[in-house]
């Protein structure tokens, strides 16, 4: 049985509470990883290109700096995601169903298990030969002078592609669960999310084959596991109505 449902004012109460929580969370990680670790995870993020004698610089007075707090503050983020996890934990668990907490927790922890490993698979595996290839393809042309800001920029976004795209188990799974997609569709969709996955790595890697391969096996892989998984799920057939009650309207 879910718990008793509280006023309004009450949930925004606990919901303020959340995010005041969360935010000091942040703030004190931000400031202990600034004060402590912030050259150690300089050195960690450009080692692909200093590895290589490319020096980086930086074209503005703050430049440095401000790339610091950006880096401090992402990691910081990541440093208090227990925290965070926690308070968002407490916030939606009274909403669902005894069974649903239990499900609810191995897929939190499966999905931050999943996206740690696509940064990490992205950074150690994919992201070095992408820089290689950029730089072979910029020699004779002009001499690499890299900006930290913009190089910075460039591998955040680089990263955070492959974190989301290893959620597709955990999405597929949450799909069937409440009734939108089952086995039998996702195998008859099997041609066109191939289609579709060679478009996406197309857009998020370099030009060149290689980098497309290491970023659509593991998509693949992660689609063929998430359709292995819906093989054996249930919709639940509560959720479900609720579903089709409001797409009705």
């Amino acid at each position: 049985m879910k718990e008793e449902k509280k006023p309004i004012l009450q949930h925004l109460q606990e919901l303020r509470r959340v995010l005041l929580i969360s935010i000091c969370a942040v703030l004190v990680c931000f400031v202990l990883i600034f004060y402590f670790f912030s050259e150690s995870l300089m050195d960690f993020i450009t080692a692909p290109i200093t590895n290589q004698g490319i020096q980086v610089i930086y074209t503005g007075i703050a430049e440095a700096f401000t790339t610091q707090l950006k880096v401090s503050l992402l990691v910081g983020g990541v440093a208090a995601f227990p925290i965070i996890a926690w308070q968002i934990w407490s916030f939606i668990k009274p909403a669902l169903y005894p069974k649903e907490r239990r499900a609810f927790g191995y897929l939190f922890i499966l999905a931050v298990f999943l996206f740690i490993l696509g940064v990490v698979f992205a950074y150690f595996v994919v992201y070095g030969l992408a820089v290689s290839f950029f730089l072979i393809t910029g020699e004779g042309i002009a001499v690499p002078m890299l900006s930290i800001s913009k190089y910075t920029s460039f591998l955040m976004g680089f990263l955070w592609p492959f974190g989301l795209m290893f959620q597709l188990p955990v999405v597929i799974y949450i799909l069937a669960r409440v009734g939108l997609v089952n086995h039998a569709k996702l195998s008859k969709a099997r041609r066109y999310i191939i289609l579709v996955v060679f478009i996406v790595a197309a857009i998020l890697t370099p030009p060149d084959v290689l980098s497309q391969l290491l970023l659509a096996a593991p998509m693949l892989l992660l689609y063929e596991i998430g359709v292995f998984i819906a093989r054996f799920v249930k919709p639940n057939e509560e959720r479900h109505k609720i579903l089709e009650n409001k797409t009705d309207r």
